[in-house]
């Protein structure tokens, strides 16, 4: 579908002229012919100004039924839980280990145990 047959669509369905639309949006008529006719594309917000002229909410700019389209099975969200590492699973037995041994180790062994971690870090930085 091109938005701007929809557009056209709609504001005939609606008995609105481009001269209507210009006095609603604030858009010059030259412009929104130019949108119907498919030679300029509308940005976001321009759709919406001509959403509210319409009157019609924003999705039926791009969709042609009466009711909403289904929104399909998307994935869960991460939450801030599922996201942080050591938190769950694997990672938490993991570090709970590293705890465990980290606890057991001297002060001085630890010192050097965190030297060549952030020589490593620093080496796969560059």
């Amino acid at each position: 579908m091109i938005i701007g047959d929809r557009l056209r669509e709609l504001r005939e369905r609606k008995g609105l002229s481009q001269g209507d639309i210009e006095k609603r949006t604030g858009l010059i008529r030259c412009y929104v012919s130019r949108v119907e006719t498919g030679h300029t594309v509308p940005n976001l917000d321009t759709l919406e100004k001509f959403a509210r002229a319409l009157e019609v909410p924003m999705y039926q700019l791009f969709y042609d039924g009466e009711n909403p389209p289904k929104l399909p099975n998307l994935r869960k969200r991460m939450t801030e839980e599922d996201i942080l590492w050591g938190t769950s699973g694997d990672d938490a037995r993991l570090l709970a280990r590293f705890c465990r041994f980290l606890s057991k180790m001297n002060e001085d062994d630890r010192g050097i145990l965190l030297l060549l971690a952030r020589k490593i870090a620093k080496a796969k930085a560059t």
